[in-house]
């Protein structure tokens, strides 16, 4: 049985169903934002051989990814939500997902993988201080990393605790996730190696709504 303290258990519980296909009709595609069929898609990782999905939840991204010709593995903490993604996409070659915590694979693997990449994922509710380090040494010589999350609120930055709700009731469990600035990941990512940093805010569909913070990073010039 799931453990219901897990956040992301509880997150899995909010989850409308997933949508079968895009609005262009694809079955597999891939979302960088909270908002469906909205911003840019997979070529922010280049022509990776080898992807890891750091937080990858229901899988989508991941499956992409490996349609497309990737060895993409997908690492996510929740038992429910891997469930989910092998129901849907265990089906496809060179894809595989692992329950597990991101630092703890990233410990434990022996994998190098051309991109990593995390869309509202692990690398904002993980310490960078703690899991940048980790992740250089996975990372191929010419990969990159990319992450989005939404910008942090002004004046409220470094670490931020949340709770997540469930849909249908049952105590909240709490979170911590990791907010900076464009300017404070830069720095951050620059510290531990990374020598490209390019930020971007992607504006959401409404501007009355939240955008999204994109984050690519490599560890030589791109």
């Amino acid at each position: 049985m799931p453990d219901r303290r897990d956040p992301w258990t509880a997150f899995a519980d909010r989850q409308p169903e997933p949508r079968s296909r895009n609005a262009a009709g694809e079955t597999t595609w891939f979302n960088w934002t909270q908002y469906p069929d909205h911003g840019p898609g997979p070529e922010l990782l280049g022509a990776p051989g080898t992807v890891l999905d750091l937080g990858c939840g229901g899988g989508r991204n991941t499956a992409h990814m490996a349609v497309t010709g990737a060895r993409a593995v997908g690492v996510d903490l929740s038992p429910v939500l891997l469930a989910q993604a092998r129901e849907r996409w265990g089906h496809v070659p060179g894809l595989s997902f692992v329950p597990q915590e991101a630092v703890g694979f990233l410990k434990e693997t022996d994998m190098r993988f051309d991109a990593i990449y995390s869309a509202y994922g692990a690398v904002w509710f993980t310490d960078p201080d703690v899991l940048l380090p980790l992740l250089r040494t996975r990372l191929a010589p010419h990969g990159c990393l990319v992450f989005s999350h939404e910008p942090p609120i002004e004046g409220c930055y470094g670490a931020q605790g949340t709770y997540i709700r469930r849909k249908n009731g049952g105590p909240p469990v709490p979170v911590v996730r990791w907010a900076h600035t464009p300017e404070q990941w830069r720095e951050i990512l620059a510290r531990h190696g990374f020598v490209t940093v390019d930020t971007e805010i992607v504006e959401a569909p409404d501007p009355a709504y939240v955008p999204t913070m994109l984050v690519r990073a490599a560890p030589s010039p791109i």
